[in-house]
């Protein structure tokens, strides 16, 4: 009887040790399963901060090439046209007429005077620093302001509601996205006007760019190049929506959907 109980003790004993490493080992398992998760799930996260940081670069940077691309349109086609206009107005100086040289006088002092102004607003534009500094919508008033001085678009910008800053990163690829919209309706739309509008609601940023030129087949979208698709993939970056109308002969819309707040 006492060598009975004694085998079951032991036993059970046994049992229970199997039963506890067992337990161990599931334990050790569960532990290590969610160790690797956590791991993959924070390389996740870090490939996608990475992966952030280079999209904003990347915006940065080719806002930074158009800039220096219009910048350079501007000095040769304004600033060094008024310039060589100055020269001519110095070259043809009649000395000996003093009245017609104070009036060819005035107006290169007049022409420089303009130039200087116009070369002060170009080193406004050398950087994204007017968007850093002063936000989305100087610098759309600043983009617009200089696209009005080629007189081939009537350009309109229209803020309803209440503003809000977002973060500058973030204004610089909303900024990018209404820069590539408008190199698009330059390059192909054959547009005279151009309306970007932004609303303020409590909780979303509504952009709109529309034009009035030829527009194109709502089925062609996925043939127009590149530039579409940047801009759907920066609206993503932005966890906005964005949808495009157009139909042949009656311009083309943008619209952009992007939350004001992470949460």
């Amino acid at each position: 009887m006492f060598n009975s109980a004694t085998e079951n003790l032991v036993l059970f004993i046994i049992i229970c040790t199997l039963l506890i490493v067992i337990l161990i080992g599931f334990i050790s398992f569960i532990v290590y399963r969610y160790q690797q998760k956590q791991n993959a799930h924070n390389k996740d996260i870090n490939d996608l901060k990475i992966s952030h940081a280079n999209e904003m670069l990347q915006s940065q940077l080719e806002i930074q090439e158009q800039t220096f691309e219009n910048i350079s349109r501007e000095i040769h086609d304004n600033i060094g046209q008024k310039l060589t206009l100055a020269k001519l107005h110095l070259n043809t100086l009649d000395i000996g007429n003093t009245k017609k040289a104070t009036i060819q006088l005035n107006d290169s002092v007049t022409i420089i005077s303009e130039a200087i102004n116009d070369l002060s607003d170009i080193s406004r534009s050398m950087s994204s620093e007017i968007i850093l500094n002063n936000g989305i919508i100087k610098a759309l008033e600043f983009e617009i302001t200089q696209l009005k001085k080629s007189s081939l678009y009537k350009i309109d910008l229209s803020v309803t509601g209440n503003p809000v800053f977002l973060d500058s990163q973030k204004e610089l690829v909303l900024f990018r996205i209404i820069q590539e919209a408008l190199n698009n309706i330059m390059k192909h739309s054959f547009a005279s006007k151009i309306l970007i509008g932004l609303h303020y609601d409590e909780q979303f940023l509504l952009l709109t760019i529309s034009d009035d030129g030829k527009g194109f087949a709502s089925d062609h979208i996925s043939e127009k190049g590149t530039g579409i698709a940047n801009m759907k993939r920066r609206a993503g970056i932005l966890n906005g929506i964005f949808t495009i109308d157009s139909k042949p002969d009656c311009g083309t819309s943008i619209n952009i959907k992007i939350p004001l707040y992470e949460n």
